[in-house]
């Protein structure tokens, strides 16, 4: 069965670093646009940052995302965290998306300009991993 699996989340000192890793099981995820969700807590679920499939090109949602960077290899899609907040505490979670095609590539949709609704072209969720920013 078709599944996202993230990995990474952990309880670190506010100003810590950490990277969060995004595989697959049962597909290819090097066909996917991969994108990075946050659900804070008492908070909606919010978009972070996407990677196209061929890695080229990256969206970006409406906050949250400066000090982050998302990458891939053939292996997994990785989203590393620096100086991490109390403000970035929450479930991590990866999404992957085959909708948009440009030029040779699956792309991610405009994430800060859709808000909520570019999850509907998400097909493929994950549980999530938590991160923790805490003295």
């Amino acid at each position: 069965q078709a599944h996202l699996v993230e990995t990474g989340g952990a309880l670190v000192q506010p100003g810590g670093s950490l990277k969060l890793s995004c595989a697959a099981s049962g597909f290819d995820l090097n066909r996917y646009a991969v994108g990075w969700f946050r659900q804070a807590p008492g908070k909606e679920r919010e978009a972070i940052l996407c990677i196209s499939s061929s890695g080229g090109a990256t969206e970006h949602g409406h906050s949250g995302w400066r000090r982050f960077t998302i990458s891939r290899d053939d292996a997994a899609v990785t989203l590393e965290l620096n100086n991490l907040q109390p403000d970035d505490t929450g479930i991590y979670i990866c999404a992957a998306s085959r909708v948009r095609y440009w030029s040779g590539s699956y792309v991610c949709p405009p994430l800060e300009l859709l808000g909520r609704a570019a999850e509907d072209e998400f097909a493929y969720w994950g549980q999530g991993t938590q991160v923790t920013a805490s003295a």
